[in-house]
């Protein structure tokens, strides 16, 4: 994957030139950027629109590193803080970061690209030495180089289109076609799917998956057992009872990540505990990403598994690899790690 390199950083404004864009004071710009305390909302309005005119970023460390000094940092952004994935995942770029003799500043955009915009630009002004990003969406322009201000970048668990940068993607496709198969080869036909936005990387292409597995077995997608925009547990719990409530369920559902799978089997959990009798056949479950005492599950459970922790460490391989020039100029890496079927529970 070929593209321009990443630009060398440019310089950044200072906080008088946005002052005299914003026709206020450098103090105030200073109180606006720490909270706004005693300065009024149409003026913290125009210096925040200077900001982003110009692009500043405040220097959180300016401070404690001396001119030409490096910071010594390198910033995290994930989707999900409380998804023990992403905490592997931290651990694999932390493992990387201290052979160098760097330390990570993690951060949580909660799938938002709001708080992914305003997290970044906290870490550049924390003049980190690079970004690795889980991005939230196909929104672009704070990922730029210019936005950046050279800042290097990698992208981790999902691309983003039009940002030239090294990134460390999963074969979403391939595994969730393995897992869809291993419903069908168990005689499943009504195989549910669920799945998070359609916005998200991850989420496009592990739907695809689903769709050619079905596709090569001849059999044409019920809309009526898709249910995709799942991005926590009790949205994807409400998804899975919609589902068990249909007047033909189905006999298997396609998890596309583990929220999701957990959401799933905390409505079959519900659905055991309250009932009085027998509560009918349950779906076999087969999840996209491992999940806490998957063993232990009341239903058959298979895993779409990978080593997240390895994603991370392969991420921050990259990034140092810009970082120290070893990476060759002018070419964009991306690499697809593999996943593999795993049964869990029979």
């Amino acid at each position: 994957m070929d593209s321009a390199a990443q630009s060398s950083p440019a310089r950044q404004p200072t906080v008088k030139e946005v002052a005299k864009l914003a026709g206020v004071s450098p103090m105030t710009v200073s109180r606006t950027l720490a909270g706004g305390k005693n300065v009024r909302p149409e003026v913290q309005d125009r210096v925040l629109e200077a900001v982003h005119a110009l692009g500043y970023y405040r220097n959180e460390n300016a401070r404690s590193i001396r001119p030409g000094q490096a910071s010594g940092l390198i910033g995290v952004a994930i989707t999900n803080l409380g998804n023990p994935y992403y905490g592997n995942f931290a651990l694999g770029v932390e493992e990387v970061a201290a052979q160098y003799g760097r330390r990570i500043v993690l951060g949580n955009t909660g799938e938002d690209p709001g708080r992914e915009r305003q997290l970044i630009a906290d870490l550049i002004g924390r003049q980190v030495e690079g970004l690795i990003v889980v991005p939230t969406g196909d929104q672009a322009t704070h990922l730029q180089p210019e936005s950046l201000r050279g800042t290097p970048l990698v992208l981790a668990s999902r691309s983003v289109t039009g940002v030239a940068a090294d990134a460390v993607v999963l074969d979403d496709v391939g595994g969730a076609y393995r897992g869809t198969r291993t419903l069908l080869d168990a005689g499943h036909r009504r195989i549910g799917y669920l799945g998070n936005v359609t916005s998200v990387f991850t989420g496009r292409r592990r739907y695809e998956g689903y769709l050619r597995a079905l596709e090569e077995a001849g059999i044409e997608v019920d809309p009526d057992l898709v249910r995709r925009g799942q991005q926590d547990v009790e949205t994807a719990s409400v998804a899975m009872r919609e589902l068990m409530d249909l007047a033909d369920p189905p006999t298997a559902v396609f998890s596309a990540n583990n929220r999701n799978t957990i959401g799933a089997l905390k409505e079959i959990g519900a659905r055991l505990n309250s009932a009085d009798g027998e509560v009918g056949a349950l779906p076999a479950i087969v999840s996209f990403d491992d999940f806490e005492l998957a063993e232990m599950m009341p239903v058959p459970v298979t895993v779409v598994d990978h080593d997240a922790r390895e994603l991370g460490r392969e991420a921050a391989r990259l990034l140092f690899d810009r970082l120290l020039g070893e990476a060759e100029p002018g070419r964009i890496r991306e690499i697809e790690m593999p996943t593999q079927v795993r049964v869990v529970r029979a």
